[in-house]
């Protein structure tokens, strides 16, 4: 049976911190547009800052239609699955916004993801106010087992200056504008803060 909650308190936090993917939904206000549902689960891209408010960072290497729909309209769920132990479901709906890398908020809130900070291809941060929090059973969620995190997308933008960065993302279909023609990454992305 599900429930829902004020506040993302310490046994809700303690879930969402543990698993290591959770999923992004969003979609743009035209009764046609594409909704969007995103993977995301780089180990240390996630951060509880507080009862109210998650934070993610935002990558290259898709499209921006996350960031449009933000900008766009500000809807945003987030939903986290337990793949081993007790079976549980997590949902936070909330109001989202992109944080640009001109942001006076970025120094501040990078801070909230230590180990990812300087990490190549970084875009975004994305934060989110709960709205609505809620958990649901998860009994039909199979178990999954954890092996390790993927090196692909470090060592693929690693790779690469900043600069280099910028201009794959002009480069790229859908960074700067979304599938639906909204608004998405500005462009030319600003440089990544020292």
């Amino acid at each position: 049976m599900g429930k829902t909650y004020d506040r993302i308190d310490g046994r809700l936090r303690s879930f969402i911190e543990e698993q290591k993917v959770f999923f992004v939904a969003t979609a743009p206000l035209a009764a046609d547009g594409h909704v969007n549902l995103s993977p995301k689960g780089l180990a240390g891209s996630l951060a509880v800052l507080d009862e109210q408010t998650v934070a993610y960072l935002d990558f290259g290497g898709s499209g921006a239609e996350t960031v449009a729909h933000l900008r766009e309209n500000g809807r945003i769920t987030l939903m986290w699955c337990a793949f081993d132990g007790p079976p549980n479901i997590v949902r936070v709906h909330g109001r989202g916004e992109a944080v640009f890398r001109d942001d006076a908020r970025w120094a501040e809130l990078i801070r909230h993801f230590p180990e990812q900070a300087g990490s190549p291809g970084l875009r975004a941060i994305v934060l989110v106010t709960a709205r609505r929090i809620s958990d649901s059973c998860g009994y039909s969620v199979p178990f999954m087992d954890y092996r390790e995190e993927r090196t692909l997308h470090t060592d693929y933008f690693g790779r690469k200056t900043d600069e280099e960065f910028a201009a794959y993302c002009e480069r790229k279909d859908h960074v700067g504008s979304s599938l639906d023609g909204l608004p998405a990454l500005p462009l030319p992305l600003p440089p990544l803060p020292a």
